[in-house]
């Protein structure tokens, strides 16, 4: 992993950052987007192939999509008539990596 640029936590955080904090984990607080987001690790998928995966309706995995594409947690190409989605947050993919190891682990 890389090194980031080192935070100064003694300062309070602005509004617009805690907002951006908040609406990530809100996003990756719901089961549904957790297995979608857990999927994506692997390799991109189209609604039908992750709907099949998870055993979901595709319009329960379509919902979830767009959510996730509206936070910018995957994002989307078209081939053909089909629409594949892939991770699109390294930083929040690893952050859910670490705490699914976590748990694993409890």
């Amino acid at each position: 992993m890389e090194d980031s640029p080192a935070i100064d936590f003694s300062q309070a955080l602005d509004e617009e950052t805690l907002f951006i904090v908040s609406q990530t984990f809100k996003a990756i607080s719901d089961p549904t987007r957790i297995r979608i987001l857990y999927l994506l690790f692997e390799r991109e998928y189209a609604v039908n192939e992750m709907s099949e995966e998870l055993g979901l309706k595709q319009s329960t995995v379509s919902h979830q999509l767009r959510f996730l594409k509206n936070m910018r947690l995957v994002k989307s190409r078209r081939e053909g008539t089909s629409i594949y989605y892939s991770q699109a947050d390294a930083h929040v993919m690893q952050i859910l990596k670490q705490m699914i190891e976590h748990a694993a682990h409890c």
